[in-house]
């Protein structure tokens, strides 16, 4: 039987840092939860709200901005559309005024003490990643529903097994490397190509295109903002960002005033290895700098790592000849279908399988979409994506204060550096004697997960989370 059907629009979505499990899914579970009340025609009876955290939503939320996010999702804001620089008056007018608008029209008594509640020592059995709502109404009955976010922006509603879209008929139905391989090879097609062919099952291609172009505009304005943004970094930490000094250092006296400017002028630094790698790495930071202050972004598959592919795009764009519409289609195509994979044979949720599970598979991700571009057969790209993935195998979640800083930021560096370095190493290679396939290493990623301990799965318990001395303020 197939499972979820997934889109290149499911695989990345924009939206707000600094998590994609953590704040943009309960953001998600809290609008759902809003229309829930509406179709069931009690949300002018609801007089008050209380949401209940469990296990990792609770351990790690308020440094993830789970209770930020539930806020705004309650008041009937969007993650796409709503201004960032409006978070902190906002969730301050809720925090001093004790109300907020339900769905922007039911006004309630709303306490972020008490009725917002972080369940430390409490988990459900289906996923780490629960949230409760509860609305209790003015004719004495209450409406109880509860969700889970699994990764990469996506919720389940307790009950329901899958809230994808709805299903359609598609020419090419995949749910291992196997089937995407079979699919190549009996019609010829690229790995991008074939995706375009089940996304025409959805939309027109017109429609498909505009919607990945809106998310590359996505990408590269990130990846600008976050070179040209000084400052330090929310939360407690005192992380100053690395991004801007990094880009000012290796831009030199190269002027100028935008985006496509900025790509010609990164050209002319040179392409030395060296600089290539410094580079690299700027763009990584820059993404994950910009997700950590609440910044938009697209989950890449997850917020946490959100710099990785953005970072492997712009090194193709800029170093490799790659900065043509038809180029970029095929490597976020590309790419999203290999996160596809991971999802439905494993997890992109770090609180599930650490963080093997989001940099490992945004890696992988980055490492097929740029054997694909760079002229590499279906068997290379897969084994591109596996090579990516098995040196990530068994990668911890451990977030320092709970934080998406330290390592998170970095480590979307090492990502895409690892995706260029398993892309270069399956161009040079022969697949046919390959020993791992990928749907082997899938498999075995998510045998790791279920085998990891607890704490190493975005809770703060473990790993450099207990083993560095820091001093956050009091919440």
């Amino acid at each position: 039987m197939q499972r979820e059907q997934i889109s290149v629009f499911d695989m990345f979505k924009i939206g707000i840092g600094p998590s994609s499990s953590h704040t943009l899914g309960p953001w998600r579970a809290a609008q759902q939860f809003v229309q829930a009340l509406e179709q069931q025609g009690v949300l002018p009876l609801v007089e008050q709200v209380k949401i209940l955290l469990y296990g990792s939503l609770a351990k790690t939320g308020r440094g993830h901005g789970t209770d930020i996010a539930i806020l705004l999702g309650l008041s009937g804001d969007d993650p796409v559309t709503f201004e960032v620089d409006q978070i902190t008056p906002k969730i301050g007018d809720i925090t001093a005024t004790h109300k907020l608008q339900l769905g922007g029209v039911q006004t309630i008594t709303f306490s972020v003490v008490d009725d917002l509640l972080f369940l430390f020592n409490e988990s459900l059995p289906f996923h780490p990643n629960a949230v409760t709502f509860q609305a209790f109404l003015s004719n004495g009955k209450a409406v109880s529903e509860t969700y889970y976010s699994i990764g990469g922006g996506f919720v389940v509603k307790e009950g329901l097994s899958n809230q994808a879209k709805q299903e359609v008929d598609l020419p090419f139905p995949i749910d291992t490397a196997a089937d995407l391989l079979h699919w190549c090879i009996k019609t010829g097609l690229k790995i991008s190509e074939v995706v375009m062919e089940n996304e025409l099952a959805w939309r027109s291609e017109l429609e498909t295109r505009n919607g990945v172009f809106n998310i590359f505009k996505a990408l590269k304005e990130c990846i600008y903002r976050g070179c040209h943004t000084t400052g330090q970094l929310p939360g407690g930490l005192n992380v100053a960002r690395r991004a801007f000094k990094l880009n000012s250092k290796l831009i030199g006296n190269n002027t100028y005033t935008n985006y496509d400017e900025w790509v010609i002028a990164i050209r002319k630094t040179g392409d030395s290895f060296k600089n290539i790698l410094d580079w690299v790495s700027c763009f990584a930071l820059a993404v994950n700098e910009e997700n950590a202050s609440f910044g938009r972004v697209v989950t890449a598959p997850t917020n946490g790592a959100a710099g990785v592919i953005p970072a492997v795009l712009q090194y193709y764009i800029v170093f490799c000849e790659g900065n043509t519409e038809q180029r970029i289609m095929q490597f976020l195509l590309t790419a999203s279908e290999i996160g596809s994979i991971f999802k439905k044979g494993a997890t992109i949720s770090a609180a599930m399988g650490g963080c093997q599970a989001e940099i490992g598979v945004s890696s992988a991700m980055a490492a097929a979409a740029l054997t694909e571009c760079m002229g590499g057969t279906q068997r290379q790209v897969l084994m591109a994506a596996e090579i990516a993935m098995e040196h990530h195998l068994g990668l911890t979640c451990d977030p320092i204060g709970g934080l998406v800083q330290i390592p998170c930021i970095e480590r979307n560096t090492m990502g895409a550096i690892k995706a260029i370095t398993a892309s270069q190493l399956a161009l040079q290679s022969n697949p046919e004697k390959a020993k791992v396939s990928l749907d082997a290493v899938v498999k075995t990623m998510w045998q790791t997960a279920l085998d990891m301990n607890s704490k190493y799965k975005e809770t703060s318990d473990g790993g450099l989370a207990i083993n560095i001395p820091i001093s956050l303020p009091e919440c």
